[in-house]
């Protein structure tokens, strides 16, 4: 299908959005693209350019229209690899685009919101309770059991999100949590034992093509606790197909459930001792370059190209969204510790490694490394293919095995 004189706004310009613009500008489109950080890498691919805070959408939609008065039309608007859903439907209901209702970005904004709606509609969650101060974390622990997950209303990346075990835990778990949230709100929810499973779903008006589907790793946990801090993932999942059929199914009836109609949607899912069950869904593509680099090897699929279609308006064929291959596909993070760096050696060895897809530093020689609290303070990543999962791991362990990190002598 031809996209030529056909314009795209993408919000998010960083380092994993790069990847997904770069599909953008091969389907021919003309791009306007957003970031708040005027050296994004993703602007180098710009036509147009909107410097302003991916979380501003009215600021946003004032610098589009000046641009649709200047003649330059929007045809779609979609976020690349950034949480920012009240934005894009702020965008794509002032300006009549396919995309979210703002009702439906809220719920996906908002997890208290969300879990409500989800209850409400008979989707299988944790419990949840909403919490204003740490003594009400005593009350809702009694109902929710120990241990438990508490988190920010409102924020990403895992910040602010605790594991705790302990009532000792709570007070400073309550203020750190609340320091992550834009408007001060905390919850609590019960913490699901069983399997975690990160899926991606292509949603076009109703219809559900659910092609991610990735067991996620914790195997950082012990060591992390209280924090949650994931070490990647992997597929082919080792579930059943009845199990996969069972979180497949719960996803799309959640997506649904929360207004999601046409576009992505990212769930993360548990799969407990009594079935799936929903932790939450977001309404965008995902991070961790699962959507633009894991997706697409393990199935076959362009997922970015697909889900532009579906911003832009357009139908997908049924063939278009059918996994062509089953490809195993492992995504490990680098496990750092904490110090100043010296020097960092070996990469070019590493990302030469068997089966080695993509290999990222975010730090260098020089950089101090604090404890990871958060997704955002992970070292770097290696995404490897292989004949089968445990080979595709394996070779993942082996790559970042390679680069060696020496640290400044106190």
């Amino acid at each position: 299908m031809s996209h030529t004189h056909k314009n795209l706004l993408i919000i998010g310009a960083g380092v994993e959005a790069y990847e997904g613009i770069k599909v953008a500008k091969s389907m021919g489109l003309g791009l306007i693209i957003v970031d708040g950080n005027a050296q994004a890498p993703g602007l180098a691919l710009a036509d147009w350019s909107i410097i302003e805070s991916t979380y501003n959408g009215l600021a946003i939609l004032k610098k589009a229209q000046e641009l649709i008065s200047r003649g330059i039309k929007v045809d779609g608007i979609i976020a690349m690899c950034a949480d920012v859903p009240v934005s894009v439907a702020t965008l794509t209901t002032a300006l009549d685009l396919p995309g979210p209702s703002l009702e439906s970005a809220h719920l996906v904004a908002d997890k208290m919101a969300m879990k409500q709606r989800l209850h409400d509609s008979g989707i299988p969650i944790p419990k949840f309770e909403s919490v204003a101060s740490y003594k009400e974390v005593i009350a809702a622990a009694e109902y929710v059991g120990l241990p438990l997950v508490i988190k920010p209303v409102d924020s990403r990346g895992a910040r602010g999100v605790l594991l705790l075990d302990h009532p000792d835990q709570f007070e400073w778990a309550f203020h750190t949590a609340q320091r992550e949230s834009p408007t001060g709100r905390v919850m609590v929810e019960e913490y699901l034992p069983g399997p975690q499973i990160s899926t991606e779903t292509l949603i076009d008006d109703g219809r559900c093509h659910t092609l991610g589907f990735s067991d996620r790793n914790y195997e950082w946990l012990e060591k992390t606790r209280p924090y949650i801090i994931e070490n990647g993932g992997d597929a082919p999942t080792s579930l059943t197909d009845a199990q996969q059929r069972d979180v497949v199914d719960t996803v799309e009836r959640a997506a649904l459930a929360l207004g999601i109609h046409r576009g992505v949607a990212k769930g993360d899912m548990v799969l407990t001792p009594e079935g799936a069950k929903v932790i939450e869904i977001a309404g965008r593509l995902s991070g961790g370059y699962f959507s633009t680099i894991q997706i697409p090897l393990f199935t076959g699929v362009p997922f970015i190209e697909m889900a532009i279609r579906l911003a832009l308006g357009e139908h997908l064929p049924p063939e278009a969204v059918v996994p062509r291959q089953h490809q195993a596909v492992a995504i490990r993070y680098l496990d750092l510790p904490a110090g100043a760096l010296a020097s960092l050696e070996g990469l070019d060895e590493a990302k030469s490694a068997p089966g080695v897809h993509m290999l990222k530093l975010f730090v260098g020689a020089g950089d101090t490394l604090t404890a990871v609290v958060n997704h955002t303070q992970r070292a770097g990543f290696v995404i490897t293919t292989g004949a089968d999962k445990q080979q595709a791991i394996e070779r993942a362990h082996h790559a970042l095995a390679l680069v060696k990190v020496s640290y400044a002598q106190e």
